[in-house]
């Protein structure tokens, strides 16, 4: 017998023909003798429309409202799929974020989970109770109920199945596992069936839409080995049973896995936008002035390239933000642009990222190389470069995105089996 966490997005439990589809799954680990813990999104579409419905009624609406909103899409999902089971012959019963409680801090509309008290539903479990929890919602400090966020239902399942000291936690999605590369746009793409916390943290937060980057970080931190699967493949299929080896990709820590590829995957991102000060004065200070603001102001600057005039006294300072904060981040720097001490701004939108990732880049020189030359062979312009210990990303013009990941994807090997 194992304890499981078995998470369900959106797409999953669109109508009720899905939310039968996910009863069989969670009934095939349950007549297997595990406990079972699951863990729901709203129906697909419903938080866009919530989300729509707040914003008629005021735009500049209270965030505790809103969450009291759009937290009751979670909810009818989890009701509904406690009434399907049930139906089935299964002890299940729905909970809310409040109700276990799923204690977080009081950021109303992007929460962050501050501890999860399980012991109710642990003691549920001894009883034979199957525990359907609302995800995305906990229970702020003013005991309103607070939203995680984007994409929070990730994070709830992985936070969960840490409180539960879950053996596993199954995200099943409508893809069948986390690819080298999308397949979308290279159709040699492979399913990887082990991916390292870190690879996965990086791969979610330089475009891969598989998981939410705070559900990756929370994994890693707590160890939880996590599965992303398919909610589409027949539940009763051969070998969606399997407790070591279910189909789908595993991640896990990097000690899991025995033979680490140089390159696990291709990453991008698409809508990133540039901006260039020139003839910044080269004063100490002056980055912070540029970059502080900023980040106040709520933008996310990546990518930054500073380049120093031969007589040492400018500087042209070049970073990205994403394309939906150009407005915002060029506004603030036209506000404070006697503080920041540049004589002119410049920027340009349509530009995409492209990141090549893998744990194996630690003990392996040349990578960078590799990708330089071959980006360069079909005549694609790298306007900047920033590296981490594993992983490379290389800014080019958005037009080339669909060539520069199937060229990168081929020239690092992983499009053969």
């Amino acid at each position: 017998m194992a304890r499981l966490v078995l998470k369900f997005g959106g797409t999953s439990v669109a109508d009720i023909d899905r939310i039968r589809n996910v009863a069989r799954h969670v009934k095939r680990e349950v007549d297997a003798g595990h406990q079972v813990a699951v863990v729901v999104s709203a129906m697909s579409g419903k938080t866009n429309e919530l989300v729509g419905w707040c914003t008629q009624a005021s735009a500049m609406h209270d965030a505790r409202e809103y969450d009291a909103v759009v937290a009751s899409g979670e909810q009818v999902t989890a009701g509904l799929l406690a009434i399907t089971l049930q139906q089935m012959g299964i002890n299940a019963r729905s909970w809310q974020g409040w109700q276990i409680p799923i204690r977080t801090d009081g950021a109303h509309a992007s929460a962050r989970i501050q501890e999860i008290d399980g012991s109710e539903i642990v003691r549920r479990f001894g009883e034979g109770q199957v525990a359907v929890i609302a995800g995305f919602q906990g229970l702020a400090p003013d005991n309103r109920i607070a939203t995680l966020g984007r994409g929070g239902s990730d994070t709830s399942a992985v936070a969960v199945a840490a409180a539960l000291k879950a053996d596993r936690c199954d995200i099943y999605t409508d893809v069948d596992g986390v690819y080298t590369t999308d397949p979308r746009i290279e159709p040699k793409a492979r399913r990887m069936a082990r991916v390292s916390f870190e690879e996965m943290l990086e791969m979610a937060s330089l475009g891969a839409k598989v998981l939410q980057v705070r559900s990756v970080e929370l994994a890693m931190v707590h160890k939880v080995r996590t599965f992303v699967r398919s909610s589409f493949e027949d539940p009763d299929a051969p070998g969606m049973g399997d407790f070591l080896n279910p189909p789908g990709t595993l991640i896990c820590d990097e000690d899991e896995i025995v033979e680490q590829q140089v390159v696990t995957g291709i990453a991008y991102a698409k809508d990133e936008a540039q901006i260039s000060l020139r003839r910044v004065e080269d004063q100490p200070g002056v980055a912070a002035a540029i970059f502080g603001p900023l980040a106040d102001a709520g933008v996310n600057v990546d990518m930054i390239v500073q380049n120093v005039s031969e007589d040492g006294t400018r500087t042209d300072m070049t970073f990205t933000v994403p394309a939906g904060d150009l407005a915002k981040a060029t506004q603030v720097i036209e506000g404070a642009k006697a503080e920041m001490r540049f004589d002119v701004v410049q920027s340009e939108r349509g530009l995409t990222k492209v990141s090549v990732i893998g744990i194996g880049m630690r003990s392996h020189t040349g990578v960078a190389a590799t990708a330089f030359k071959a980006l360069a062979g079909r005549g694609i312009n790298i306007r900047a470069i920033t590296t981490s210990e594993i992983k490379i990303s290389i800014l080019i013009d958005g037009e080339y995105t669909e060539l520069a990941v199937r060229t990168l994807h081929s020239v690092y090997g992983l499009d053969k089996a």
